[in-house]
């Protein structure tokens, strides 16, 4: 697995495919896990890379609070590591906080697709997303606002599967703690000057991003589209993936056009 280095801070990253590089940017306390039902999807027409936060995976977790700005610059520092010039930023909650960043201070987003992101962290409370990895209990029970209790009675065994892999993967206490502090701290401005095309996806019923944020965001953005998906929750790109996925893939593709 490659690493690149910001400010002395190693950055895991994993890349797959060929064509346009898409790069996927993770909320705060989560895995890589959380892009594994797009990784596949995106891998074939595109070059997808998933990136792990600083704190999250096999990242290193310096000492917090951590910056959406330094984010940006691990971000910065990941694309040149893998030689991308310019890329499409998917990215979710505070990951889609640090794509609409760099899009407005850096010259390296081609597109957006912001996933259950807001342009502002002041009325964000992330604390139910997130459970301790050496929890389980923590873990299972922090997955209620992430996916419906329709879904998760569905399809249990997925449930079972990302706590598991939440135990390996996801931020420690210290670590989730300084990336919430970067979340709560930002706030986006004016958005006139990010004219890159955007999409921003919301699951309809997410109880800790709501919908009226991504709604919100969307609207002040010049070139911004918005896509609500009915009965989801904030792990939309779980909940609803194949749907979700023809939504991104769908969106990188016209880009051609």
């Amino acid at each position: 697995m490659p690493t690149a280095v910001s400010d002395g801070v190693e950055l895991y990253y994993d890349s797959d495919g060929d064509g346009d590089p898409v790069v996927f940017v993770g909320d705060a306390g989560y895995g890589a896990w959380q892009w594994g039902w797009q990784h596949a999807a995106v891998a074939g027409p595109f070059e997808s890379v998933v990136v792990d936060l600083r704190g999250s995976g096999r990242s290193d977790a310096p000492a917090g609070p951590y910056a959406v700005e330094t984010l940006v610059s691990d971000l910065v520092a990941v694309l040149a590591d893998a030689d991308i010039r310019k890329a499409h930023l998917v990215g979710l909650g505070l990951g889609g906080m640090v794509a609409l960043e760099a899009a407005r201070t850096t010259s390296r987003v081609r597109s957006l697709v912001l996933v259950g992101t807001a342009a502002s962290g002041a009325e964000i409370d992330p604390e139910p997303l997130y459970g301790a990895p050496g929890d389980p209990h923590e873990l299972r029970e922090s997955l209620a606002p992430a996916l419906s209790e329709d879904f998760r009675t569905a399809q249990p065994d997925v449930g079972d599967q990302i706590v598991e892999w939440r135990q390996l993967e996801d931020a420690d206490p210290d670590a989730w703690a300084a990336q919430a502090a970067a979340l709560a701290a930002y706030d986006a401005g004016p958005l006139y000057d990010v004219t890159v095309p955007t999409l921003v996806v919301h699951g309809g019923d997410d109880p800790v991003w709501p919908a009226d944020g991504g709604r919100a965001l969307a609207d002040d953005l010049p070139r911004g589209q918005f896509e609500s998906f009915d009965g989801a929750r904030h792990l939309v790109t779980v909940e609803q993936s194949r749907v979700v996925n023809d939504a991104i893939v769908g969106f990188l593709e016209s880009l051609d056009d």
